[in-house]
């Protein structure tokens, strides 16, 4: 896949079973980019994504028919306000597509899905030096929270 990618080719949509191994070697990829040990299985994935309780909501970006990217969003809640929120808990793009778009489809489409479950707002962190996520989540209109780590956070009413 080339970076060359027209952008208005990509689509996103929910994952489906038939992802899993995709999302495995994605998964594996950004637990290694930031120096971590992959530890996940394809078991876990599928129990966690459409297992009888799904513990996390996963969108994937197909350029032609190849998976691309993957966002994987876990719900919040303040319940003293009866307010449902989510976090962009990962948001991985190949290297050869990225800076085409495909991250910023990924993050409208998690805003989607979070008005879908009536959540009220999405956050997401970011590593530290990851300077260049930063700058496109602020590009997206959300707000950096204040804390040790980079943290940021989208009013989605």
């Amino acid at each position: 896949m080339e970076k060359s990618i027209d952008i208005r080719s990509v689509v996103t949509r929910d994952a489906a079973r038939s992802d899993i191994n995709r999302l495995l070697s994605m998964v594996q990829a950004l637990a290694s980019h930031h120096d971590d040990v992959p530890a996940v299985s394809q078991n876990a994935l599928e129990r966690d994504i459409f297992g009888e309780i799904p513990w996390i909501y996963v969108i994937v970006a197909e350029a032609g028919k190849e998976v691309v990217g993957y966002a994987a969003l876990c719900p919040l809640i303040k319940l003293q306000d009866g307010a449902r929120g989510i976090d962009l808990h990962h948001l991985f793009v190949e290297n050869e597509v990225r800076g085409a778009g495909v991250g910023k489809l990924l993050i409208e489409a998690s805003m989607q899905k979070a008005r879908d479950l009536t959540c009220t707002s999405m956050t997401v962190g970011t590593h530290p030096d990851n300077l260049s996520a930063q700058a496109v989540y602020l590009a997206c209109g959300f707000v950096q929270k204040h804390g040790s780590n980079p943290k940021f956070r989208i009013s989605l009413e």
